[in-house]
């Protein structure tokens, strides 16, 4: 043997040497690169945790198929490439793309299957150079795993914005929207949440979307406090059996004994969700004749026990110039009769200021006759969560509500040093018991007087829970204002609330992931239409047929020698 074909065999032996090593290395390490600045395709530890828990076959079906609109040929895109991602690290995730209107003979069946399921479709006008047309998009996927099934929704509906920056806001919460669904199907339920029963709470059918929200997640059950006046000791502990207390608008006086209840669950570690209005004020009530309703202090009995925990919900009402719209009939009563929209300053429209992970990238929340939060000093950490815009101010009570105040004049200069109202507080630390050097109400053997790390959020405002309800008394989605058709934050909202506080603070922080999505801008695509053709379709072209002449030009010089 030669000693060049020596070396060619010792070349050929060495690359397969490399070559197998390389194999085995990679069949032992997996990794993801992500090339991407902002890192949006590489998945939280949250996600990755979620996707350990599937053991069986997860199949997940994407109705997000066929001749699409431009932005949502973008959402479509970004979901296909983040389900690769869940694949990639678990190949019990398998996942389809199908378009449900395909077939015109089964498309309206389709169609009628998929709102049973409640994935209701979408209506845009697309407009390709100045031509427009309907199209029906459905941004909905259902993911099924042993025998239970769970709808996605990847389009975030973000109230007054355009359909590419719902796209883009959607892009931003596409890893948050899947991460949930695979983690309520494949995650055994284990928290339980208590409903405060008994002084005059909402009744469940006005706060029913969220309660079907959370008991996807966690257990959920009725507590009635009547029970403490005939047995208290046991209304504590079977409270005490719950990790979270929700209690929603109470109208009636709480005794010290259900006080000493609720202080006891939270001295010992139970998180509780206050939403809590200390006015009485009803939008229903203004519907009369008279278009007026007064608006008075409600004393529930609480304020000694939010002192003590470091807050003071106030009795009066904030005004804010940020309201919310609402129709009201003019012109004369009959067939003249019309609807004008106007600003209804005490239905305060909030959007976050605050970074905290509750609130971040959060749209409006609207709240319905507020109430000022104080915080107090007592060593538990305060953090606003929520709060009026600065054009916003106090009115005492007890005053009359007209609707004739929608005519009201008004300048910035009624809002000096007025604005910027705490409207929700999130409570961490140590509390202290409200009743800590007092007679308690009924005598404990296990009364603690201070109590271990905890928390708690305080909402001033019932009404941000209750969803409204339609013609035939059927709940309507949390967070939609039937009056104007807008649908606000509320329900996420109160979702990353329960969250937090049950300490699943994984998916709150996937869904305060900042993506960066740029998308092209149409209308200077028009301005410069065959300009962009050339640029995006004809320049790539002529590079490549002038590499193709340079090649050939270069080869034939080189071989014909």
């Amino acid at each position: 043997m030669t000693t060049s074909k020596k070396n060619n065999l010792k070349s050929v032996l060495i690359i397969l040497a490399i070559v197998l090593v390389a194999n085995i290395a990679g069949s032992s390490f997996f990794h993801r690169f992500d090339l991407t600045k902002d890192k949006r395709y590489t998945l939280s530890p949250t996600s990755l945790n979620i996707i350990k828990q599937v053991q069986n076959p997860l199949s997940i079906k994407v109705y997000m198929q066929g001749d699409l609109p431009a932005e949502f040929k973008r959402l479509q895109q970004e979901t296909k490439q983040l389900l690769e991602e869940f694949q990639a690290y678990n190949k019990n995730i398998v996942f389809e793309f199908v378009d449900p209107l395909e077939n015109e003979d089964a498309s309206m069946d389709n169609i009628k299957d998929l709102y049973r399921k409640g994935l209701t479709p979408i209506n845009i006008t697309v407009d390709d150079k100045g031509k427009q047309s309907q199209a029906m998009v459905f941004p909905w996927a259902i993911a099924v795993y042993d025998n239970k099934e769970v709808n996605i929704p990847l389009l975030k509906n973000i109230m007054g914005a355009s359909t590419t920056q719902k796209v883009i806001g959607s892009v931003q919460h596409l890893e948050y929207s899947i991460a949930e669904a695979l983690n309520k199907i494949t995650k055994d339920k284990q928290k339980k949440i208590a409903v405060i029963k008994g002084n005059g709470e909402l009744q469940d059918i006005l706060m029913a979307k969220f309660l079907l929200q959370v008991r996807e997640s966690y257990h959920i059950g009725p507590f009635t406090l009547d029970s403490v006046a005939k047995n208290p000791i046991g209304s504590i502990e079977a409270l005490q059996k719950y990790d979270l207390a929700v209690i929603a608008k109470p109208t009636e006086t709480f005794t010290d004994a259900e006080k000493q209840v609720l202080d006891q669950f939270i001295i010992n570690g139970g998180k509780t969700l206050w939403l809590i209005d200390q006015v009485t004020a009803e939008m229903d009530s203004l519907y009369d004749s008279s278009g007026a309703t007064l608006a008075y202090p409600k004393d529930l009995n609480l304020n000694d026990m939010f002192f003590k925990y470091g807050i003071r919900i106030n009795p009066d009402l904030v005004k804010d110039e940020q309201g919310s719209p609402i129709k009201l009939a003019t012109g004369e009563q009959g067939s003249a009769t019309q609807f004008q929209e106007f600003n209804w300053k005490f239905a305060p429209q909030v959007y976050p200021n605050s970074m905290h992970p509750i609130v971040k990238n959060l749209g409006g929340i609207k709240f319905d006759f507020a109430n000022p939060i104080d915080t107090l000093k007592n060593g538990i950490k305060k953090t606003i969560l929520l709060e009026s815009s600065q054009y916003s101010k106090k009115l005492g009570t007890p005053t009359e509500i007209n609707l004739n105040i929608v005519a009201e004049e008004t300048s910035p200069n009624d809002y000096l040093n007025k604005g910027k109202i705490p409207l929700s507080v999130l409570l961490e630390g140590k509390f202290q018991s409200m009743f800590e050097n007092r007679v308690l109400p009924f005598e404990q053997k296990t009364f603690q007087a201070a109590g271990k790390e905890n928390k708690m959020i305080v909402i001033s405002d019932g009404d941000l829970i209750k969803n409204q309800l339609d013609k035939n008394f059927q709940p309507v989605e949390l967070g939609y204002d039937q009056r104007s058709g807008n649908l606000y934050d509320n329900k996420d909202f109160l979702i990353n609330c329960v969250n937090y506080l049950l300490d699943d603070t994984g998916l709150i922080n996937i869904r305060s992931k900042d993506l960066d999505l740029p998308l092209l801008d149409k209308e200077k695509v028009y301005e410069n239409y065959t300009r962009t053709q050339i640029l995006t379709i004809g320049l790539p072209i002529l590079i490549l047929i002038l590499f193709g002449v340079v090649f050939t030009f270069l080869r034939k010089r080189k071989y014909s020698k």
